[in-house]
């Protein structure tokens, strides 16, 4: 990151021009006159105002992403021709930076030094990575009887919705919508009414980086009301949605009551981390347990929120978590040296503490954490926390939380191991910390989740899928796999 001081941020905060117009048919539109206040959770003030749609604003969207894809260039475009383009949106991503990652720190709560390394490098490569690759993909001719010849060709799906979440709102936005638009797709994007101001800009600069209008667009709004509109929108083919099991549900019914459109969905998680005796740095696998709990507030659908640690070493390892956790700096998201930032707002620090509540209730040992902090700023802070001896049908155990909660589970065995790392509807990642090779395999394989980590957490790039098993959704973001999402398959026969 640049030698930016908090200081520094401070000043450039106070000045950030805030535009919460919708972004439809390459310009800034503000819609029927509704609006929302988009507040900051460092401090509870506002950012601004933000255009609220509804149906009508997600009509005209659609309707431009249907004229764009329909009659327009885009899906006739050269691939790289379209990878130009896409890298050029890379390259002023780059250029603004430093503005992007100032409004996600202010309208989610993430660390300045998170959202300027962490968010905005993944939304840059994805752009760039997909770019880069739309021309690089090829059809099929499978090889038949002599007298025919038979053609497979992916053909870019249509008009998508996506919708996505407030805790990566660059990130998974870019994961959506690159690979959407490498297809030749056009993009109806709704982001989350909690944090649409890095969603709203990422429109604009794509349509100056050259995207012909209708081809991105961006709708604020609420999710029953805009979310449910696009779901539920007879023109659109395929949407892709991340966040929450609960609300992944409603689109899988919006798509049986509209037009049976193509759901792809990146839900919940409770992943598990499973430190066996033998790991091969228990240090690391500890730190890395703290870090993985506690990055980005907790508010990470992968998070390692479940530690399955062997009751050889589970007190040692525990201790080792603790000390970390309180060690933490949790501070202002735009001071540079802040390490856990603040929770989304006040109704999801409320939820967090209700599953710290039930901890305590139920049995479950607070090691360290479990409070509300610096409430004098008008923040929503908790901090880390740490429950121990928790049994597999606690709630800590089972639900998805959201935040930074880690709950110390123990086993005895292998088996025991892996069966309360599934024991739970969701299957989004996990991971395994062991100096066995065979050991390392067998349960691997063994754990369902879509993602397996050994010896390490949270690591990979763009040419890995992402996604989940059982309830945590379908389909894969990331690597050439996630450009299924955004194509039809076509067979041709041609009788020679």
């Amino acid at each position: 990151m640049p030698d930016i001081t908090h200081d520094e941020w401070l000043r450039r905060a106070k000045v950030l021009e805030v535009s919460g117009a919708h972004h439809i048919d390459g310009a800034d539109e503000s819609g029927g006159g509704a609006a929302y206040a988009v507040v900051s959770p460092r401090d509870g003030q506002v950012l601004g105002e933000v255009a609220d749609g509804g149906a009508a604003e997600v009509d005209a969207a659609v309707a431009a992403a249907r004229r764009a894809f329909d009659t327009g260039p885009w899906p006739r475009l050269t691939p790289a021709e379209r990878g130009r383009t896409l890298v050029r949106v890379a390259d002023l991503l780059e250029e603004r930076r430093a503005e992007l990652a100032l409004s996600v720190a202010l309208e989610m709560g993430k660390p300045i030094t998170d959202a300027y390394e962490i968010e905005l490098r993944a939304a840059i490569t994805t752009f760039r990575w997909y770019g880069q690759l739309a021309d690089k993909l090829t059809d099929e001719s499978p090889h038949t009887t002599p007298d025919a010849l038979a053609l497979v060709t992916r053909e870019p799906a249509g008009v998508v919705g996506a919708v996505v979440p407030w805790n990566f709102p660059l990130t998974l936005a870019s994961w959506k919508v690159a690979p959407a638009l490498a297809a030749g797709c056009a993009v109806v994007l709704k982001p989350s009414e909690h944090a649409p101001l890095s969603a709203l800009l990422l429109g604009r600069i794509a349509t100056e980086a050259g995207l012909p209008p209708g081809v991105l667009n961006v709708v604020n709004g609420n999710g029953p009301v805009a979310g449910r509109a696009l779901g539920l929108h007879p023109d659109v083919d395929a949407l892709v949605f991340t966040g929450s099991t609960a609300v992944g549900r409603h689109f899988l019914r919006y798509a049986a009551d509209s037009n049976l459109k193509r759901v792809w969905l990146e839900l919940g998680g409770k992943s598990p981390n499973i430190v066996l005796p033998d790991a091969p740095d228990l240090a690391k696998a500890a730190a890395t347990a703290a870090w993985g709990i506690f990055f980005n507030q907790g508010e990470m659908c992968t998070a390692p929120s479940r530690l399955l640690v062997h009751s050889s070493i589970a007190e040692h390892v525990t201790e080792a978590v603790v000390a970390r956790a309180r060690a933490l700096r949790v501070g202002d998201p735009l001071d540079p040296a802040t390490e856990m930032g603040a929770l989304v707002g006040e109704s999801h620090l409320a939820r967090v503490l209700d599953h710290v509540d039930a901890g305590r209730a139920a049995g479950a040992r607070l090691r360290t954490g479990g409070e509300r902090i610096r409430a004098d700023t008008g923040g929503t802070y908790l901090e880390p926390t740490v429950f121990d001896r928790v049994d597999p049908g606690m709630r800590l155990a089972r639900e998805e939380i959201f935040g930074p909660v880690l709950s110390v589970l123990t086993f005895d065995d292998l088996d025991e191991a892996v069966r309360l790392a599934n024991a739970t509807e969701y299957g989004l990642a996990a991971g395994l910390w062991t100096s066995d090779l065979s050991t390392a395999h067998r349960v691997s394989r063994a754990l369902k989740a879509g993602t397996v980590w050994v010896n390490c957490y949270e690591e990979g790039d763009l040419t890995v899928p992402f996604g989940g098993m059982k309830q945590s959704g379908n389909g894969r973001d990331k690597s050439a796999h996630a450009l299924e999402k955004y194509t039809e398959l076509k067979t041709t026969w041609i009788q020679l």
